[in-house]
């Protein structure tokens, strides 16, 4: 078994903001690789119903499935999700009937396979009633039966979630629940368009861990309009008193030509970037030394949960459900904007309500773009999850699953690290790329040399990607 990464450790502020500011670009976060941008539109329904027939019939650790439920019955100005502002009460319902026929197709498709893994995001999954929860429940576990260990999650809004969906919930088998909290400032909240006081946050969470939930997370987003560095420290500090299991501290992505409502956020209400740096370092100092390990990226968690867990025995993954715990297991989605990642191919569905409902009455699965991997899309894809998920990548464990090794398939990038590692942030040792503790901070930036397509990306990583730290 892989040592795991080296804890986190931060040089002082000057070195760091130094580093960031030397390495700070544009970079997918890759959850998947090749990352979405570069698909084809030409990719369709055939091409994902042939690579669905082509599956394995039954893999011992079942399959991943996601479910995107778009609805939100408010707008949060700071969010560039897809998601469907609402508070028609036939939206849902129709979505339903949807979704019903969407399993349907994937399961004809597909073959059987029982399901180890399901999750469900959004939008807002419990903007359903929760008699809608258990339909929605029954139409997916009706086409991909639960495994009896399956891990069962789902994304909610405390401002709408009631003691009976989260009743309904734990009922139907779901034992991770992850909160969006965002911030807890007043100022910011108002600005954000997103009103949740703390005690909101903290009932949701007694109730339920008195349901049998036994993993709570937090959504955490810093750099939004008023925040500072003082008042993100009160935040941090109120939701450490409810001892979340997995806390995620997402960076504000301000892209208005994406999302309109984020125009109403002049410049001057956004932290600075020193400012913004500032917020994280001491959020996620206080949350390490709250003990808090961290997995990777944007991702925390105490030391008995389960992506802690994962970590240390080199089980964690990276996909569109962000950091999981089970690698290697093929996904379906369903809902519209849901992104399927098979053995060979990636598959989008169409995002609009309209558009997905459309296909799907049709027979047809609602494929909007797509991708089939190469086999140089896959050795890439190895290098770059093992450099998110394990912290480093073996030569031995390449060469094993290649054919060949790093050194001779992948020289000029192994030379290319050689400035990264000149500044501390990764060792290459006989042929093995290790981050060191202040390089797995820069995972991002290590992960770009291995990335085929960064180039042809080009000017389009400044509208569609996220800055690296």
């Amino acid at each position: 078994m892989r040592l795991p990464p080296a804890p986190l450790e931060l040089p002082a502020f000057a070195e760091l903001a130094a580093l960031v500011e030397r390495h700070r670009t544009n970079a997918p976060r890759y959850t998947s690789y090749p990352p979405a941008p570069v698909w084809s539109d030409d990719y369709g329904a055939r091409d994902l119903a042939d690579a669905l027939s082509l599956a394995p019939e039954e893999p011992a650790d079942g399959i991943s499935v996601y479910v995107h439920v778009p609805f939100c019955s408010s707008l949060c100005h700071f969010c560039a999700c897809n998601r469907i502002v609402t508070r028609d009460p036939e939206k849902p319902k129709r979505y339903l009937d949807t979704v019903r026929t969407e399993a349907r197709l994937l399961r004809e498709h597909r073959g059987e396979a029982h399901c180890g893994q399901l999750h469900w995001g959004g939008g807002t999954p419990t903007h359903l009633s929760p008699k809608q929860l258990i339909e929605l429940f029954r139409i997916v576990t009706g086409s991909f039966p639960l495994l009896p260990d399956a891990e069962v999650s789902i994304e909610v809004d405390p401002r709408v979630t009631t003691d009976e969906h989260v009743k309904v919930l734990a009922d139907l088998g779901f034992r991770r629940i992850s909160l969006g909290v965002q911030d807890t400032d007043s100022r910011v909240q108002q600005a954000i368009h997103r009103i949740q006081p703390i005690a909101t946050t903290g009932t949701l969470v007694e109730r339920a861990r008195a349901d049998g939930f036994e993993e709570i997370g937090f959504d955490l987003i810093y750099g939004l309009p008023y925040q500072t560095e003082e008042s993100f420290d009160r935040t941090v500090d109120e939701i450490l008193q409810l001892v979340p299991d997995r806390i995620a501290l997402y960076p504000y992505a301000h892209v208005p030509w994406v999302a309109r409502q984020q125009r109403g956020f002049e410049r001057g209400d956004l932290p600075e970037p020193e400012v913004r740096l500032r917020i994280f370092v001491s959020a996620i100092t206080r949350l390490v030394e709250a003990g808090y390990v961290y997995v990777g990226m944007d991702h925390f968690a105490r030391p008995d949960d389960g992506l802690a867990r994962a970590l240390e025995d080199g089980t964690l993954n990276r996909n569109f459900m962000g950091y999981t715990t089970r690698a290697g297991l093929e996904m379906l989605a369903m809902g519209p904007s849901g992104i399927s990642e098979l053995a060979s191919d990636y598959a989008q569905s169409f995002r609009g309500l309209d558009e997905w409902d459309a296909a799907v009455g049709a027979g047809r699965l609602p494929v909007l773009r797509g991708h089939v991997l190469s086999d140089d899309d896959r050795a890439r894809r190895w290098v770059i999850r093992s450099l998110l998920c394990q912290g480093s990548v073996r030569d031995a464990e390449f060469k094993a699953a290649f054919g060949i090794g790093l050194r001779r398939r992948f020289a000029p990038e192994l030379s290319d690290l050689a400035a990264l590692e000149d500044e501390g942030l990764v060792r290459v040792e006989d042929d093995d790329i290790v981050l060191t503790s202040l390089g797995r901070l820069f995972a991002r930036n290590v992960a770009l040399r291995f990335d085929a397509y960064a180039s042809p990306i080009g000017a389009a990583a400044e509208t569609r990607f996220s800055t690296t730290v």
